[in-house]
């Protein structure tokens, strides 16, 4: 049973995929696109081919807990994959996970332009390993 991750921005969007026990993130990579359908149809065709059965999508409430606009896109971009495809869909607290994609690869030595081309997808990895921990522990 897999798990697709995905961490929507702007202009890049880190997908994440579990591995096939549903226990580990495994394969990350980015998707290099501002055209919110053009990401959700890549989002669905990864999910069709590596057999995923849920699609968690990164939710970045403030740190007060209200929603803002990025967590409103966010929303809207979950919605778009509810419509289009037949997938469990849950939008998944994510804060401060870029903060800590950014830590993560500034500690493994990666130079500034090499962790904005990561840090999508490494974000997405975090996000899935989260909430396959939370399953695994409730």
């Amino acid at each position: 049973m897999r798990i697709l991750a995905v961490d929507f921005g702007d202009a890049h969007t880190g997908v994440s995929i579990s591995d096939p026990t549903g226990l580990l993130a495994a394969n990350s990579l980015t998707i290099h696109s501002r055209n919110m359908q053009e990401v959700a149809q890549q989002v669905l065709t990864l999910a069709s081919e590596n057999g995923c059965t849920e699609l968690i999508i990164g939710y970045p409430r403030n740190m007060n807990g209200t929603i803002g606009e990025r967590a409103k896109k966010c929303e809207e971009f979950a919605h778009l994959l509810e419509m289009q495809g037949s997938y469990k869909v849950i939008l998944w607290d994510e804060r401060l996970t870029s903060v800590d994609a950014n830590r993560i690869l500034s500690d493994a030595g990666k130079k500034k332009k090499k962790q904005k081309q990561l840090v999508d997808a490494v974000a997405a990895s975090l996000i899935l390993q989260n909430y396959l921990d939370s399953r695994r522990y409730k």
